[in-house]
């Protein structure tokens, strides 16, 4: 669900996090290097001073095992260190140049004449997503008995929760199709709660919010209906997202500011 750039972002933290980890061991650390070798089936140590003109190693003996571990454990800290330094340096550069809007600019970025003309390689996200908002699709009845909540962009839901979700992808002007049919084998055609676009992969992702989950029968259907979806490789975290209440515990705002942070954007 990430774009590249976030990914480059999160692996240059983890870096950043392997850099001072490997620095911080790196204090105090004895000075000069260690090399191994065989003889007659015996594994032996040597000492020798880095930067010296001239090599001279200086046998360890075996019963100086805490100086054998420091030296061995710093040659590795070093080349981790080394390693690490090298891919920030990759990292930084490609966030540096990295432009995801790069491609589609180009057709943006032409006269209006020519936009009539061209078929995009690549259509810019807000051409791909008035595409995919302007398919028609025929939601789950409402029936003349069923209660309802209008949302702030005057459609109908059935449930507080789903009207929070709701009015806030619409604050945000992330778009969205409420229970948009999806057929699911093994269960036949649902309507998840909501359907939106994942800006990172262009593909459908689907929101379900279980909101009595503190009712047995419910979350029976509830469990089932996930374990559908997986079986139809569709699974949360990636293609789903999944949301839960009960009586005591409700939807708060936070949350779902996070997974749109997360999945939308």
């Amino acid at each position: 669900m990430l774009n590249l750039k976030t990914l480059l972002e999160k692996e240059q933290k983890h870096l950043e996090k392997i850099i001072e980890k490997t620095e911080n061991r790196l204090i105090d650390v004895p000075e000069g290097g260690i090399n191994i070798s065989k003889s007659h089936n015996s594994t032996q140590f040597f000492y020798y001073q880095i930067g010296c003109s001239k090599f001279k190693r200086t046998y360890i003996n075996k019963e100086n095992e805490e100086l054998i571990t420091d030296l061995i454990q710093k040659a590795y800290n070093q080349t981790v260190l080394r390693k690490a330094m090298i891919r920030m340096k990759k990292i930084k550069s490609l966030i540096k140049d990295y432009d995801k809007g790069e491609i589609e600019s180009i057709y943006l970025n032409q006269h209006p004449e020519r936009q009539k003309r061209i078929e995009p390689i690549e259509k810019p996200w807000s051409l791909y997503v008035d595409e995919w908002k302007s398919q028609t699709y025929q939601g789950k009845e409402f029936l003349e008995t069923t209660k309802y909540i209008l949302t702030d962009n005057g459609e109908k839901v059935r449930s507080k929760s789903e009207k929070i979700i709701a009015d806030y992808l619409f604050r945000k002007g992330i778009a969205y199709k409420y229970e948009c049919p999806l057929y699911l084998k093994g269960m036949g055609t649902i309507y998840p709660d909501f359907t939106l676009l994942s800006p990172a992969t262009r593909k459908e992702i689907y929101w379900e919010h279980c909101g009595l989950m503190d009712n047995s029968n419910y979350a029976f259907s509830a469990i089932k209906r996930i374990n559908i979806y997986q079986k139809n490789h569709i699974f949360p975290g990636d293609g789903l997202i999944l949301t839960f209440e009960t009586d005591k515990i409700v939807l708060e705002s936070e949350i779902i500011e996070k997974i749109v942070d997360k999945y939308l954007k």
